[in-house]
């Protein structure tokens, strides 16, 4: 069954033929690679295999064993700060050869099907594409080190940056087990987008899934922060009474601004104390959890854990980022571990972690090219790699969250989010007030990034807004509304209730009782050829979308 939505579009799918002499090779990464090394001071030192599969200069060691799951990569440096670990394997790729890299947090409405650049960097992993074979290259999802590839037209180099924040990491005597690469080859009849997600599948054996599907109301593109409780159930009851049929219930997420201490203005966030709320709330949030699930929904709120308010001890912030907290120090994590338990006894199933990387580096993700950290920061334990400290605090954040809590990860390290929380926003925000934003970053990083939907986390797109009457024009959101809800992962919208009127209301309803229910993930069909795809296959039917402005 073939749709289309509003404009009439016609798609035409060009298939190109290969000779089987004309076929992408594939790179086996279970073999050992051709060239390694080290950097330490700023120092690039070469590394000699030794012995088969085991690398050594004058500094470091590094291992590399074939195992059932992968190539592991372990790591040993005694009396040393260690920077940087590399490796590179030869191979010829064909000029025509199309890459499709990752992002270390979310996208912000810049991945793409490119040409071989030497010089870009492909965070995690990356697929390989002649339009017809895709294979794919990258790591085991929670690695200890920060994994980046490069390719060019000779092969393909990844990059294990293992420092602890800015600094070089001081393993001591400990061997450091860095990752672990592998590769997937192609197999027949599959589409690339077939190819990436059975390759996100492999390198995340071991997803954690909400146990039934996300969906529901956020009231950041309706607020921007400037929201009270009352409004908020407001808007969270016209939500519920669209839907009294359906069983799986929505998820009713306050965001910032709930907190003692609420964004002083529309758009710029707030910070802690996460003790309780501020007083355009008049309740404590145990009572508005309650009145949230008085209304047959699941309460959800806004946390950002890192950023130090006025209180906060001198002793548990960055020497050099005094606004922000050090993850290393273990008051620091108890307190994070203490506000998650605390949001669970209050009632709360669902918790939105949100500037987790920016409030650990002050940059943003279309800003660290091939590195997370970019200035010499140092954290108060310089034992641990920075893949190390995050991953050790989103499990502290799971354990304190319990298995009763659902967790939205926000500007989250994807590849340590990985198995840990439900929910990734995988793309930037969207918007209630500019069409613009939400086709490049909306539309882009569901496109983009639906191979990991399930495979990783539920991938979650982000918001349907609408903050003022006509700021985005409907034509617009309906087919946003449309694409989400179809797409079998997680829909909220951020939909002032005064702003919508009957057809609002019917589509509202209809995508909801759509988005409750478990779907295939949404495969775009265009995408090896525009960063905004227009045509989609929502299992056996397709249907064509137009975001021209």
């Amino acid at each position: 069954m073939r749709k289309t939505f509003l404009a009439p579009t016609l798609l035409s799918v060009c298939v190109t033929v290969h000779a089987a002499t004309d076929q992408l090779s594939y790179i086996d990464l279970k073999r050992s690679p051709d060239a390694a090394w080290t950097v330490s001071g700023g120092v690039t030192n070469a590394l000699a295999e030794v012995a088969p599969r085991v690398w050594s200069n004058a500094v470091a060691r590094v291992e590399m064993p074939a195992t059932p799951a992968g190539t592991q990569v372990r790591v040993s440096a005694p009396g040393v700060a260690l920077e940087t670990v590399g490796m590179r394997w030869t191979c010829e790729w064909p000029a025509s050869t199309k890459l499709l890299g990752d992002t270390w947090e979310r996208s912000y409405g810049d991945l793409a099907w490119r040409s071989l650049a030497a010089a870009r960097p492909m965070p995690w992993y990356f697929l390989a594409s002649d339009g017809r074979v895709t294979h794919g290259y990258g790591v085991v999802v929670q690695p200890n080190a920060l994994c980046c590839w490069t390719a060019d037209k000779g092969g393909l180099a990844l990059a294990l940056d293992v420092r602890a924040g800015g600094v070089g990491v001081q393993l001591g005597t400990r061997t450091l087990e860095a990752c672990t690469v592998v590769s997937r080859a192609w197999v027949a009849n599959e589409t690339p987008f077939q190819s990436g997600a059975a390759f996100c599948r492999q390198m995340c054996p071991k997803p954690r899934l909400a146990k039934e599907p996300v969906y529901g109301f956020n009231d950041w593109y309706c607020a921007y922060g400037v929201n009270t409780g009352t409004n908020f159930l407001a808007d969270a009851g016209f939500v519920t009474a669209l839907i009294p049929e359906a069983k799986n219930r929505p998820y009713l997420v306050m965001d910032d601004g709930w907190q003692v201490n609420p964004p002083a203005k529309q758009g710029v966030s707030g910070f802690g104390p996460w003790t309780h709320s501020n007083a355009r709330f008049a309740m404590d949030m145990a009572t508005f959890a309650q009145r949230v699930k008085a209304l047959n929904a699941k309460p959800g709120l806004w946390y950002r854990p890192l950023y130090a308010w006025a209180e906060v001890p001198e002793s548990w912030r960055l020497k050099k980022a005094r606004d922000y907290m050090d993850p290393t120090l273990p008051e620091v994590k108890r307190q994070i571990a203490e506000d998650m338990t605390r949001f669970r006894a209050w009632g709360f199933q669902l918790v939105k972690i949100d500037y987790l990387t920016f409030d650990m580096n002050n940059r943003w993700g279309y800003n660290l090219g091939d590195k997370v950290v970019h200035d010499d920061r140092a954290w108060a334990d310089s034992s641990r790699t920075t893949a190390e400290v995050m991953l050790d605090l989103y499990r502290t954040m799971r354990q304190g969250a319990g298995d009763g809590v659902v967790i939205i990860g926000c500007n989250a390290l994807s590849h340590l989010a990985a198995g840990l929380f439900e929910l990734q926003r995988t793309g930037d925000d969207t918007s209630g007030l500019e069409w613009k934003r939400t086709r490049q970053n909306g539309v882009n990083t569901l496109a983009f990034r639906a191979v990991q939907d399930r495979a990783f986390f539920a991938v979650d797109s982000d918001c349907v807004g609408l903050a003022h009457a006509g700021a985005v024009p409907w034509e617009k959101n309906r087919q946003w509304l449309d694409l989400v809800a179809r797409s079998g992962t997680p829909l909220f919208v951020s939909w002032r209730r005064q702003l919508a009127g009957p057809e609002e209301r019917k589509a509202l309803r209809e995508a909801f009782l759509r988005a409750s229910q478990p779907a295939p993930t949404a495969e775009p069909l265009d995408w090896m050829e525009t960063a905004a795809p227009k045509h989609w296959r929502f299992g056996k039917e397709e249907v064509t979308y137009n975001w021209d402005e």
